[in-house]
């Protein structure tokens, strides 16, 4: 699997493994700190969330305009790194001002890194794409984008974690610990509309707080403030893995300096293949089908950062007991994981010293998960955005799985055609909201947990959202980079480019859409009804997918 690929994709990933490790560790809190900081309700932080998702995935059409006409591949993904750096620094320094000033602040800091990562994302796997132009490397460009993929949900995996601790660490030094009901509260109680319930429960857990003097304005006051500046300082994680990326970048450009190239100045022009009208109308028509449909697995999808995250906060047993909660361990995720691969190695090294080797790796794993769940506390504490590591922690232990099972069925010749692949990942996206709905059943609607401070009295075991996540990374491997390979061998030679960003701007509409479901968080809709809107969405789509499979594989099949 990792053999055979040129030197300069491990240098990239790498880089671009940093820089998703500093993404991701700000969205695992974003939507928790736009509430914390500035008592936003879940409508408002959801608008923001979806505003800042799609600027992120619009910026790449801007950023491979510049790459292309411009500066170049490597100019651009520097500069996008410095731009991003400048916003996640912004947005950590903010944490010493208010009000207004606050606000202003955090606006232009995420507005410096929805551009930065348009500068960066796409011109990173431009140039990753580039390093397999070599006819000595063609044959593994699909395996080489797999291990891409792969690294950027290793540096996910661990933002959560990174971000619980550096939460935990700075509302510890305030003299605090982290309750899910109490950021609300205390903003009802000093903005005057907190209600008599609601009071009397501020009063139970503020006595559980070392802090809590008897001043409870005060108290309000310096847990806000606490929790906010906890937060920032999980930004600031970012600019440190920024840093490193930088630092990966340049430690090993020598290895992809040759592929740093705009595409007027390649050597050698690939021959474009000259297409009829009809045969450009209905490629486009097929591509246009497609992103119609992606766009509403993105909008269930990213709710992992919004209403997932909500439900993890208000719904979901804030303790983690039986074998789960080994789960929640980051490093115990890695070691399965590693030994995923291990396993594999064993199965297909050609030698007999690499089946040994990977023999050796798997044993260590399964020694190193038994001290672990041996060893971890009977009860685990968490908190709202751990769950966010599992989707990425499937991604990267389920990836051989994928391909192996895939490459089985190529040899039968009964792998499913892409767009098939892509209506299944709709289905597959719909059973993990059938999963949420199941969950759901017979909780109190968000709007009448506002009351008293929005965390429910009844709980739910946290392995209803692990579920959840797992079938949601099932939908994800069949659809996302399906959905990309598909784009490169359908596009029109001459409108490749264009296709991909189109492909982006279909994401960054999904993102934007997932504000949808916190608008109606807390209109009195019940869970099941709100996960179900999610469900008709993506069923919907599968339908009208499957409807339209022989035009998209006829489409794929003259390629």
């Amino acid at each position: 699997m990792f053999k055979g690929h040129p030197k300069g994709l491990y240098a990239l990933a790498l880089a671009n493994t940093g820089e998703r490790f500093g993404y991701y560790t700000m969205l695992a809190i974003f939507v928790l700190f736009l509430q914390a900081k500035f008592g936003l309700t879940a409508q408002a932080a959801g608008q923001f969330y979806g505003i800042f998702l799609a600027a992120v995935y619009f910026m790449p059409i801007l950023g491979g305009f510049i790459a292309d006409k411009f500066w170049g591949f490597g100019k651009t993904v520097v500069t996008g790194i410095l731009v991003m750096f400048a916003g996640y620094l912004l947005l950590f320094t903010q944490k010493d001002a208010s009000g207004s000033m606050a606000f202003t602040m955090m606006i232009i800091a995420l507005l410096c890194i929805a551009i930065g990562t348009g500068l960066f994302k796409g011109n990173l796997q431009v140039m990753v794409g580039n390093l397999y132009d070599d006819a000595k490397y063609a044959a593994k460009r699909d395996g080489g984008f797999s291990l891409f993929y792969m690294a950027i949900n290793i540096g996910s995996m661990f933002a959560p974690t990174t971000a619980t601790a550096v939460t935990n660490l700075f509302l510890g030094k305030s003299g605090l610990s982290y309750d899910a009901n109490i950021p609300s509260l205390a903003h009802q109680f000093l903005d005057g509309t907190i209600t008599t319930d609601g009071m009397s429960r501020l009063e139970t857990l503020a006595s559980t707080q070392s802090s809590f003097s008897g001043d409870m304005t005060a108290f309000c006051t310096n847990y806000i403030d606490s929790l906010s500046v906890a937060y920032s300082y999980g930004f600031g994680i970012a600019c440190i893995s920024l840093i490193l990326s930088i630092a990966i970048y340049f430690g090993f450009r020598k290895s992809f300096k040759h592929v740093d190239v705009r595409k007027g100045e390649k050597k050698q022009e690939e021959a474009v293949v000259e297409l009829t009208p009809k045969q450009t109308k209905d490629r486009i028509v097929a591509l246009c089908l497609v992103f119609a449909v992606v766009i509403f697995f993105w909008m269930a999808f990213q709710q992992a950062g919004l209403t997932l995250t909500y439900f993890a906060r208000d719904y979901t047993s804030p303790v983690a007991t039986g074998w789960t909660r080994i789960g929640f361990d980051v490093f115990t995720l890695a070691m399965i994981a590693v030994g995923v691969y291990a396993l594999f190695g064993v199965f297909q090294s050609n030698t007999k010293r690499g089946k040994t080797l990977s023999g050796l790796l798997l044993l260590a794993c399964v020694a190193g998960v038994w001290y672990k769940a041996a060893n971890v506390d009977r009860y685990v504490c968490l908190l709202p955005q751990i769950f966010q590591h599992f989707n990425p922690f499937f991604v990267v232990a389920l990836t051989p799985v994928s391909m192996a099972l895939f490459s089985a069925l190529a040899k039968k010749g009964k792998e499913p055609s892409a767009p098939r692949k892509i209506a299944l990942g709709m289905l597959v996206a719909a059973l993990g909201y059938c999963v949420m709905a199941a969950a759901s059943f017979g909780l109190p609607s968000p709007k009448e947990l506002s009351a008293t401070g929005g965390v429910s009295s009844v709980l739910v075991s946290p392995n209803w959202l692990i579920s959840t996540y797992l079938v949601l990374t099932f939908g994800e491997l069949l659809l996302s980079p399906m959905g990309i390979s598909f784009v490169s061998k359908v596009a029109p030679p001459k409108l490749k480019g264009l296709m991909m960003g189109l492909w982006f701007g279909a994401t960054a509409i999904g993102n934007y859409l997932t504000s949808v479901i916190s608008s109606i968080w807390n209109t009195g809709l019940s869970l099941v009804m709100i996960w179900g809107v999610l469900i008709i969405l993506c069923v919907v789509s599968a339908i009208f997918m499957f409807s339209m499979m022989k035009r998209l594989e006829n489409a794929t099949s003259e390629c």
